[in-house]
C-alpha cells in the first residue's frame, strides 16, 4: 500500500518518524491491529573483541488486546527484548515500532514521553525496581505526577487507593515502604505503578516468578482482568510454558537471541516443528508421579542443524506458524506440518523398561569405589594421636587404610604424622642451634 493511501486512511506510514503516536494502529493481512512491530532488531553488547549479540534479527508482531508471551531459557534474550521496547537498550540494527511510528534510536522529546505513557513494564525483581526511600503511595502517584493524570488531590488518592485494591493490597499498606512487604507483595506494587498510568502495552518480565504458586493464579487471573476490562496488550516474558500456554493468544520460541518459532498456543503445543521448542515443552512436569518417572525428556542439540552452506531465516509456513531454519529445513517442516498429525514431545517409557533402568544405575553407583565408605572409616582422632607418637608407623597404616577405601582413617594417620615428624624436626633444629652456641 503506498505512503498516500496509508496516509487518506489515517493510518500511519510504517517506520516513520513522528512526533507524536497515532490513534491506531497498521492492519495486518488478517485484519488485526499491530501495536508492536519488531524488524530485524539486533541487541549488542561491548565492542570489539568483546562484543556479544545478544538478539540477533528479531522479528514479530504483537497484535492490540493480545498476550503475546516470548520464552525460552536463562540468557536466551528474553529480557533484553523487553528492555529494548521501553527503550532502555538501544537496538544496533533494525528498528521497534509502536503503531507504526519507529520508536527505537533517537526520537523526539514529545514522542519519548508518549512511549513511556503507553509502555508500560513489571520488572522481574520487585526488591530492585522499587526505590526503598519512598513510601508505596508515592511509588505508586509518581507516574500520575509526571503526566499530571489527576484532576485533583482527591482524585489522585482515589485512583491510588483503587488500584492497590485491585491488585489484591489494602490502601493502609500506602504509607508503608517496600522494605516492609515480601517478594509477592512487591510484585503487587510494581504491577499497581504500571497499571495506574492505563497503559496501552505492558512488558511484564516474568511477573510471577517471585510469588508463591498459591496465588499465581490470582495474578494471572488479575492480570487477564485488566486486559478485558481496558484492552491492555501484553508482552509475557517467561520460560515456564506450562503456564504460558494457557494465558497466551500466542507465543514467540527464542534460542541465544534467535526467534526459533511464532505460532499460536495451540498450534505451538500441536505441531512443535523447532527442535529447541519440543525440547523446551519436555522439560514440562507431569503432575503425575508415575508419568513423570516414565518420561524420556527431549534434549536439543543444536549440532543437528548445517547452516555452514544454507544460512537460517524465519520463515512462514502457513496456519500462522513461523519456523528459524534452512530452506531445505523449511521444506521439511512444512511437510510435516500438512500432514496434520500433532507431534509428540513427551515420550512415557513403558512401566516394566521404567522400572529396571534406576536399579542399573544403583548398581553403578555402589560399584564407584569413593562411594563405598566403610562403616568403621570414621577418621578418629586416636589415630592422629597415635600417629604423631610413631609417625613412620601411622605413615604406614595411612598406606594400608588407603588401599581399603579407609579414607577418613587415612587423612587422621597422615595428618598426626606429619605434625610428628614437623615437631621433631624443629626439636633437632632447636638442639642443633644450641649445641653451635655452646661450642662457639
Amino acid at each position: 500500500m503506498s505512503k498516500e493511501k496509508l496516509e487518506k486512511n489515517n493510518q500511519p506510514v510504517l517506520g516513520e518518524t513522528a512526533h507524536h503516536i497515532p490513534e491506531h494502529g497498521p492492519i495486518a493481512e488478517n485484519g488485526k491491529e499491530i501495536l508492536l512491530s519488531l524488524k530485524n532488531v539486533d541487541i549488542t553488547f561491548g565492542k570489539g573483541d568483546s562484543l556479544n549479540r545478544a538478539v540477533k534479527n528479531a522479528s514479530f508482531d504483537i497484535y492490540k488486546g493480545e498476550t503475546f508471551s516470548l520464552v525460552g531459557e536463562s540468557g536466551s534474550g528474553k529480557t533484553t527484548i523487553g528492555r529494548a521496547v521501553i527503550r532502555v537498550n538501544p537496538c544496533a540494527a533494525g528498528e521497534i515500532d509502536y503503531k507504526g511510528v519507529r520508536i527505537s534510536g533517537k526520537i523526539p522529546h514529545s514522542l519519548d514521553r508518549e512511549v513511556i505513557r503507553n509502555i508500560q513494564m513489571v520488572f522481574q525483581d520487585p526488591a530492585a525496581s522499587l526505590n526503598e526511600r519512598a513510601t508505596v503511595d508515592y511509588i505508586i502517584s509518581e507516574g500520575l505526577y509526571n503526566f499530571h493524570l489527576y484532576k485533583n488531590e482527591a482524585d489522585r488518592v482515589a485512583k491510588v487507593e483503587n488500584m492497590i485494591e485491585e491488585v489484591g493490597l489494602l490502601p493502609e499498606h500506602l504509607t508503608r515502604y517496600p522494605h516492609e512487604f515480601s517478594g509477592g507483595q512487591r510484585q503487587r506494587i510494581g504491577l499497581a505503578r504500571a497499571m495506574v498510568m492505563e497503559p496501552e502495552l505492558v512488558v511484564a518480565d516474568e511477573p510471577i516468578s517471585a510469588l508463591d504458586v498459591s496465588i499465581r493464579a490470582q495474578v494471572l487471573n488479575l492480570l487477564k482482568k485488566f486486559q478485558e476490562e481496558r484492552g491492555t496488550t501484553y508482552l509475557f516474558i517467561a520460560h515456564d510454558l506450562s503456564i504460558v500456554r494457557f494465558i497466551s493468544d500466542r507465543i514467540g520460541v527464542i534460542y541465544k537471541g534467535d526467534i526459533v518459532e511464532v505460532t499460536t498456543a495451540e498450534e505451538l503445543f500441536d505441531y512443535p516443528l523447532h527442535p529447541y521448542t519440543k525440547s523446551l515443552i519436555s522439560a514440562i512436569p507431569i503432575p503425575d508421579p508415575l508419568l513423570e518417572k516414565n518420561k524420556v525428556p527431549f534434549t536439543y542439540d543444536p549440532s543437528v542443524h548445517d547452516y555452514s552452506v544454507e544460512k537460517p531465516e524465519l520463515t512462514y509456513i502457513g496456519h500462522d506458524h513461523y519456523v528459524f531454519g534452512s530452506p531445505s529445513e523449511i521444506e521439511e517442516y512444512k511437510k510435516i506440518r500438512e500432514a496434520g498429525v500433532p507431534i509428540k514431545a513427551i515420550t512415557i517409557r513403558e512401566p516394566g523398561e521404567a522400572a529396571e533402568e534406576p536399579v542399573a544405575e544403583e548398581e553403578n553407583v555402589s560399584r564407584e569405589p569413593i562411594l563405598d565408605t566403610p562403616i568403621h572409616d570414621t577418621g578418629s582422632i586416636w589415630l592422629s594421636i597415635l600417629s604423631f607418637i610413631l609417625p613412620i608407623i601411622g605413615l604406614i597404616t595411612g598406606g594400608i587404610f588407603r588401599k581399603h577405601n579407609y579414607m577418613r582413617n587415612r587423612k587422621s594417620c597422615r595428618k598426626g604424622a606429619f605434625i610428628g615428624l614437623g615437631f621433631r624436626a624443629a626439636l633437632l633444629a632447636l638442639f642443633g642451634i644450641l649445641l653451635l652456641l655452646s661450642i662457639i
